[in-house]
């Protein structure tokens, strides 16, 4: 069985919402600074730090869910998406996506950086 490997959140990320408490996009690895800092001394029963041992296997590099990544940047592409692969979506406007995205479920082809029916919703939405 692999390790999976721990999720690196900053120090007192759990105290303040400004450092991550169920806010996303703010939870960014910061290395523990300090003379006292128990996490910078690898304490036990402390969060994981970023080393060297936490790697990925040279395998896996460049997928997500063991899944060759190829990117979308128009609707021709996604007929270059195999089985074992999936799509991710480059950046583009809003009117090209919603064909893509529509394309794709479709062709029942998985897209990584989105929830296909959720944002087909709300790009439909929001033309009206």
């Amino acid at each position: 069985m692999k390790n999976k490997k721990p999720k690196f959140l900053r120090r007192g990320s759990h105290r303040d919402s400004k450092l991550g408490n169920g806010r996303k996009n703010k939870q960014r690895w910061k290395r523990p600074t300090g003379r006292d800092n128990k996490m910078r001394e690898k304490r036990k029963g402390r969060p994981a730090v970023v080393s060297v041992g936490y790697k990925r296997e040279k395998s896996n590099f460049g997928k997500i869910d063991d899944k060759e990544v190829i990117r979308i940047v128009n609707v021709r592409d996604l007929e270059k998406v195999s089985k074992n692969q999936a799509g991710l979506i480059a950046k583009i406007g809003n009117k090209k996506r919603l064909e893509i995205l529509k394309k794709a479920k479709e062709m029942k082809i998985e897209i990584v950086n989105h929830n296909i029916d959720k944002k087909i919703k709300k790009i439909t939405k929001e033309k009206k």
